[in-house]
């Protein structure tokens, strides 16, 4: 509730009070209901200063959803037109920040979109919106400052410029790359760099993390193949979780990863993590158990992993089908903190259990 001074568009001549107001001494003048009849009365008042406790105008709800699939349309219209476009680095930014609202709106939505969201557009914005939003969460769980989660956010949505039309065309391969495709992807990181300071971008943060997006620092990496001691921290956190988002979405080439899963592989399966840092910032971050995630529990009940819990290995879920394998009737809370209602196992999302909406799951925060 606020306190503000009334106009003629509050009160009119003829019609009851919706509050009590007051002078601006606080002094009670009409109590609500009461019904102004002379209208040059009640302008005199007004023009003397009438005031009230009225409930503050609710800022309307952003859909997560809805911010993350603009920012995927006009992420790849931007790329696609990158050479016509004058003021490339602005209209980038542009699309960061929604990037940014729509992670601080809802981390937990933002996630669950990368999982639950695939058949929204081309797989390379998808996939670059996917990974920004990876990033930034991990950024900001390292208290990142705010100049290093621009620039990460920034190569993660132009990381692939150098092989964008490919990089759509091989999502829907089979079989193995050829010799000259396999180059391009090693050069792409190299060929992104020279086209973005075409575009003119001059972030040398930016444009060294797009240049080692790729890079693990077990030599094994692409272009330069650095070692640890030539990994950039920030490139190879933008490296994670480019992999990450990879390993986790459906493609025809590739197995996918259950989230733990994915990052174990990514983070441990040449031993020791490249940056124990980075490394604890994803783990905490995206836990066992990351929103989007479909789960079994105790009960048989199959469901949706919705929002962090008070431990990170017992979230909330939406539960969609039961003990049967059949759909309910409309989602149900539980707690997997019960232990009755506790996860089982996390589980694959094999097309046929995602029977509800998003926005039926987290309301009109994941509204289309």
């Amino acid at each position: 509730m606020t306190l503000r001074q009334l106009t003629a568009s509050d009160i009119s001549a003829g019609q009851a009070l919706a509050w009590d107001v007051v002078d601006k001494e606080g002094a009670l003048v009409k109590g609500k209901g009461h019904v102004f009849d002379d209208e040059t009365a009640l302008a005199s008042l007004l023009d003397a200063g009438l005031f009230a406790t009225v409930p503050a105008k609710k800022a309307p709800q952003v859909s997560v959803l809805r911010v993350l699939n603009t920012a995927q349309k006009r992420l790849d219209a931007l790329l696609h037109n990158i050479a016509d476009t004058s003021d490339f680095t602005a209209k980038l930014m542009e699309i960061a920040v929604l990037v940014h609202s729509a992670t601080t709106a809802s981390a937990n939505i933002a996630h669950a979109c990368i999982l639950l969201n695939q058949r929204s557009g081309e797989y390379s914005a998808r996939h670059a919106i996917d990974t920004a939003v990876v990033a930034l969460l991990v950024a900001r769980r390292l208290n990142k400052t705010s100049d290093e989660m621009k620039a990460i956010v920034a190569a993660a949505l132009t990381m692939n410029l150098g092989m964008l039309q490919q990089q759509d065309a091989f999502q829907e391969r089979t079989d193995a790359l050829d010799p000259r495709e396999v180059e391009l992807i090693r050069q792409h990181p190299e060929q992104s760099v020279a086209m973005l300071k075409a575009a003119g971008v001059d972030n040398a943060e930016w444009l060294a993390c797009v240049a080692m997006h790729h890079e693990n620092g077990s030599g094994s990496g692409y272009p330069k193949g650095h070692e640890v001691g030539e990994l950039m921290q920030n490139g190879y956190l933008l490296s994670v979780a480019d992999q990450y988002c990879a390993a986790i979405v459906q493609r025809k080439y590739r197995r996918t990863l259950l989230p733990h899963a994915a990052l174990r592989e990514i983070l441990i399966s040449e031993g020791k993590p490249r940056d124990a840092l980075v490394a604890a910032g994803f783990i905490k971050e995206i836990g066992n158990f990351p929103a989007g995630t479909f789960v079994r529990l105790h009960t048989d009940e199959i469901g949706v992993v919705i929002k962090r819990g008070a431990h990170a290995a017992m979230p909330l879920v939406q539960a969609l089908l039961n003990p049967r394998g059949v759909a309910l009737d409309a989602p149900i809370l539980r707690d997997t903190s019960k232990p009755l209602f506790g996860i089982r196992e996390a589980i694959p999302n094999d097309g046929k259990l995602l029977r509800f909406s998003m926005q039926q799951l987290w309301g009109n925060a994941a509204s289309l």
